[in-house]
């Protein structure tokens, strides 16, 4: 599969863009609930069947597990289109989930229109809100890929460690490289190509 760089048009500072999308079993989750109480929010978009998820998806389960205990939520965004692509359907999910060690929230955006709000381009893609559902990080969770290095999380630790400390995330912000967000037919974005 082609690696994709994702862009970043939501800008430091940018609100997160509201939604409200349902985990599996059709509980509705929004930005303002998932950080409620929180310090931050970690948006993640990914996928069942993607290369680059599948390689990190054990160490994102365990990264989550400890900001989540720091007081930062987690949530994953499944915005594939799940006809042409059926091992992302909901269904799938929290089986996906489960093998990886995602106690966070895994939830389905039919539609692909948050997909579309926060300009995500691949998966996966992360982006890191404060408390007041502002930006402070959008980029690569690591610089290891499928078949190069083992991720630790190292670019998105230093981000997440700079926003508990009331810091600015340490620049520049490598974008997230992964597969395209599979478009449904003419559903495609006026960024992605």
């Amino acid at each position: 599969m082609a690696e994709v760089p994702s862009t970043f048009q939501l800008a430091p500072g940018s609100p997160a863009p509201d939604f409200s999308l349902p985990d599996a079993s059709g509980a509705l989750h929004s930005p303002a609930s998932l950080v409620l109480g929180k310090r931050g929010l970690l948006v993640v978009f990914a996928c069942n069947h993607c290369p680059y998820v599948v390689h990190l998806a054990d160490a994102l389960g365990r990264f989550a597990a400890d900001i989540a205990g720091r007081g930062v939520a987690t949530a994953a965004i499944a915005s594939n289109d799940t006809e042409r692509y059926p091992a992302d359907a909901p269904e799938r999910m929290p089986e996906f989930a489960d093998a990886h060690g995602w106690a966070f929230p895994y939830l389905h955006d039919a539609t692909q229109e948050v997909a579309h709000a926060y300009a995500a381009a691949c998966t996966p893609d992360f982006y890191l809100f404060d408390d007041a559902l502002r930006l402070v990080y959008a980029g690569q969770f690591d610089e290891s890929r499928p078949g190069r290095g083992v991720p630790t999380g190292a670019d998105l630790a230093a981000a997440v460690e700079q926003l508990l400390a009331d810091q600015p995330a340490p620049e520049p912000w490598y974008p997230s490289t992964g597969c395209n967000i599979k478009w449904k037919p003419g559903n495609e974005p006026d960024y992605f190509g």
